[in-house]
């Protein structure tokens, strides 16, 4: 643990955003330093103890739902599992909600625009067997299921979304978690709909609106690379429309 933030030192300054839709502006606290703490735990004490109309959003504090993701020092994190002994610049954190969501109030945003991008893609499920019938079998060693699995552990917490420059310069782009997620079904053998995929990552605000500027590989906490999968589908609408040209 650096000096400036042994337990019992001056306390931590921290910086955080206090607002709702109309604006806001950031807002000091000095939070005492503990040992491995996260900063979660500095938002939590700041709602407990000097504080209580703070809001924020977080639920397992173990990096499996995702929920407490914000921005610290400007770079989306999770933030139950960000050490303030890593992120620390000389004593002072700032802490805001994630980029490119609307604000409901301080740290907590609105994740709606961000799964209406999911339905918008059709990065949902599309039956082909009904539940009378027998699951379609997998091979889990199939070249298809082995690319589905590289975004199967996507758990919707919105951090390539914030990072992801495209989105911020173009609202309309499904960003990079959508995207994901709709390569993941067009690999799935179970899916019985990729065309309606491939049409829906094509059109305004599609695949092809990605710069590849890699944000949201650098900044996904589960190592995931939506890059890739944009790139998949990249390729795989422009093989469906060279097609349909060969066909007309």
């Amino acid at each position: 643990m650096p000096a400036e933030l042994s337990e019992g030192s001056e306390r931590l300054n921290v910086r955080i955003w206090r607002g709702n839709a109309s604006g806001g502006a950031f807002q000091a606290y000095d939070v005492p330093v503990r040992r491995s703490q996260t900063v979660l735990d500095l938002v939590a004490w700041v709602q407990q103890n000097a504080d209580p109309s703070l809001s924020y959003r977080y639920a397992c504090r173990v990096g499996m739902c995702g929920s407490c993701a914000m921005m610290v020092n400007g770079v989306p994190r999770w933030t139950c599992r960000t050490h303030v002994s890593k992120v620390s610049d000389g004593g002072t954190i700032s802490i805001g909600p994630l980029r490119n969501l609307p604000v409901i109030k301080d740290l907590a945003t609105d994740m709606d625009p961000f799964f209406d991008k999911w339905v918008a893609a059709e990065a949902v499920h599309h039956p082909s067997r009904s539940r009378h019938e027998g699951i379609v079998p997998i091979d889990p060693a199939s070249p298809a299921r082995v690319e589905a699995n590289t975004g199967i552990e996507c758990i919707n917490c919105s951090i390539c979304y914030a990072a992801c420059d495209t989105v911020a310069g173009n609202p309309d782009f499904l960003g990079p978690a959508a995207l994901n997620r709709a390569w993941t079904l067009f690999n799935d053998a179970r899916d019985g709909d990729e065309q309606a995929i491939l049409d829906a990552v094509s059109g305004a605000g599609g695949c092809h609106n990605c710069h590849s500027q890699g944000s949201c590989a650098v900044h996904c906490p589960n190592a995931l690379n939506p890059m890739k999968a944009i790139a998949g589908l990249k390729r795989e609408t422009t093989r469906a429309y060279l097609r349909g040209r060969r066909r007309a």
